[in-house]
C-alpha cells in the first residue's frame, strides 16, 4: 500500500467503524477502514472473560442483523459481540484492512484533503473519520505507588479471579465494570472492598420492561446534552447472570464492603472520602425518579403492565454507609490486589489537525469537527445520550455519512465528475 488514494479513510473497525462503512457504502462513497488489530478487538482482548453486553440483544445491535444464538432478551457474551461485528462487516462488504496502524494524519498543503500515514504506507483522502471510540487509553490514577500491593491493574487488564494472587481485593470504581468485577471476585470467595463514586443506577427491568425500553419510550435516549456535572458519571447496570438491577445494599449483604471515593495513600494506608452515603443516595434518587416516570407513562397510556411496588423499597442502609470506613491499612486487611475500574481517556495523538481544545478533547458538533473534512464517531454524547451504545453509533454514523455526501456534492460542482453534485438530505 503506497501513495494510495480514496475518498474517505475511517480509522478503527469497532462498532463505530463498521457502522460508518455501511452508510458510506450506501452513498456510494469509496472508502477504506483501517484497524490496527482485528475487527472489534477491544471486545476480545481488553475485557474480562465473563463480560456480557449491558443491553439486551433486541436493543444493542444494528438494524440490519440480529445476534446469532442469543435470545432477544438475552445478553451477548463479549465473543458473541465481536463475532457479530465481524459478521456484519462481511454482510455489508466493508473494506476493512486489519493489522494496519495509522501513525499520523496531516492536512495537505495547497490542495484539498489529508495524508494518512500508516504502518503499511501512505493514503491520500479527502475526508477522515476518527472512529476509534472513547476507550483508547486506560485512566490509572497515580494514588497508590508501585509496590504498595503485589498487583495493581486497570479493569481493561483484568480477566478472572484466578489471575490475581490470593488475598483481598480493592476495586476502585462502581460503574458497570467495577460492580461486575467486584461481584465476580466476591463470588469466587475473595474479601472485596468496593470504592463507590457518583453514579447513575437504573433498574435492569421494571414492570416487565428492560431499562433500555423505558429510556426509549420516555425519550431519554434522545437527550442531546447531559445534566450539568453528569457528563462523565458512570452507569451501574449489569447484564451478568441474565441481567439484574445493581443494588449496593445487596452487594453488602453478599459480603462486599463499600467505601467512598479513593482519595489518598500514605505509609500503607489508603484514605477514602466521606461521601459513600451521598453517592449511593444520589444513585437511589435517580433510580426512584425513573420508576416514577415509568409509572406515570403507564398511567397516561393505559398500558397493562404489572405493578411492582416492591421495586420502590430500598431497605435500610448498612453499617458501612451509616458509619463509613475512612481508612484502610492495606496489609492489615490482607489486600494484595487493586483493580482500577476508573474508565478511559481518548488518545488522538495521531490526528495532527486543529480540532482539539486545551484539554485535548475534540471540538465537534454531532461528529462534524471544526477542521473541515475531519469527523468523529463513537464518543459519548456525540449527538445524544445513546451515542455510545451500539444502536446509537449506527444512527450517528448515518448523520456523518450524509454530511460527507453533501460535502462531496459541493466539491464536485464545476468539475467534470458531476456525481454527487446534488447535496444529500441531512438527518435531523
Amino acid at each position: 500500500m503506497l501513495n494510495e488514494e480514496t475518498e474517505v479513510v475511517v480509522v478503527g473497525a469497532g462498532q463505530a467503524g463498521v457502522a460508518m462503512s455501511e452508510h458510506l457504502g450506501a452513498h456510494g462513497v469509496s472508502h477504506i477502514v483501517l484497524e490496527r488489530h482485528r475487527i472489534a478487538e477491544r471486545w476480545r482482548s481488553e475485557r474480562w472473560d465473563s463480560l456480557v453486553a449491558n443491553g439486551p440483544a433486541w436493543h444493542d445491535r444494528f438494524p440490519g442483523l440480529e445476534f446469532f444464538n442469543v435470545a432477544d432478551d438475552g445478553f451477548a457474551s463479549k465473543e458473541q459481540v465481536a463475532d457479530y461485528f465481524v459478521a456484519y462487516a462481511e454482510k455489508i462488504g466493508a473494506p476493512v484492512r486489519t493489522g494496519v496502524e495509522v501513525t499520523s494524519v496531516r492536512r495537505h498543503s495547497g490542495r484539498p484533503g489529508f495524508r494518512v500515514e500508516t504502518s503499511e504506507g501512505s493514503i491520500d483522502a479527502r475526508f477522515v473519520v476518527a472512529a476509534t471510540g472513547p476507550f483508547q487509553r486506560p485512566v490509572f490514577p497515580p494514588i497508590v505507588p508501585d509496590g504498595a500491593v503485589p498487583v495493581q491493574l486497570h479493569s481493561s487488564k483484568y480477566r478472572n479471579p484466578e489471575q490475581l494472587p490470593e488475598g483481598a481485593v480493592l476495586v476502585v470504581g462502581a460503574g458497570s465494570s467495577g460492580v461486575q468485577i467486584a461481584d465476580e471476585l466476591r463470588r469466587s470467595g475473595r474479601r472485596v472492598f468496593l470504592s463507590v463514586g457518583p453514579h447513575d443506577r437504573p433498574p435492569r427491568q421494571y414492570r416487565g420492561r428492560d431499562f433500555c425500553w423505558w429510556l426509549g419510550v420516555l425519550g431519554r435516549w434522545d437527550a442531546e446534552t447531559p445534566p450539568q456535572g453528569a457528563e462523565h458519571v458512570t452507569i451501574a447496570v449489569s447484564g451478568a447472570r441474565g441481567g439484574h438491577t445493581v443494588d449496593f445494599r445487596a452487594l453488602v449483604a453478599d459480603g462486599i464492603e463499600l467505601v467512598g471515593m479513593t482519595a489518598a495513600y500514605e505509609d500503607g494506608v489508603l484514605r477514602f472520602a466521606p461521601d459513600l452515603a451521598a453517592n449511593i443516595a444520589l444513585g437511589d434518587a435517580k433510580y426512584l425518579e425513573l420508576l416514577r416516570a415509568a409509572d406515570a407513562y403507564v398511567g397516561r397510556n393505559g398500558l397493562d403492565l404489572p405493578e411492582e411496588p416492591e421495586a420502590h423499597v430500598l431497605g435500610p442502609d448498612p453499617e458501612c454507609m451509616t458509619d463509613p470506613r475512612l481508612e484502610l491499612d492495606l496489609a492489615g486487611a490482607g489486600v494484595t490486589s487493586i483493580v482500577w475500574a476508573t474508565g478511559f481517556a481518548a488518545d488522538y495523538g495521531w490526528l495532527e489537525v486543529d480540532t482539539f481544545d486545551e484539554r485535548g478533547r475534540p471540538v465537534q458538533r454531532r461528529g462534524v469537527s471544526r477542521e473541515p473534512g475531519v469527523y468523529f464517531l463513537g464518543l459519548p454524547w456525540l449527538s445524544r445520550r445513546g451515542s455510545s451504545f451500539i444502536w446509537g453509533v449506527w444512527h450517528d454514523a448515518r448523520y456523518v455519512a450524509d454530511h460527507i455526501a453533501t460535502q462531496r456534492g459541493y466539491l464536485a460542482y464545476g468539475s467534470t465528475d458531476r456525481s454527487g453534485v446534488v447535496p444529500a438530505a441531512q438527518n435531523v
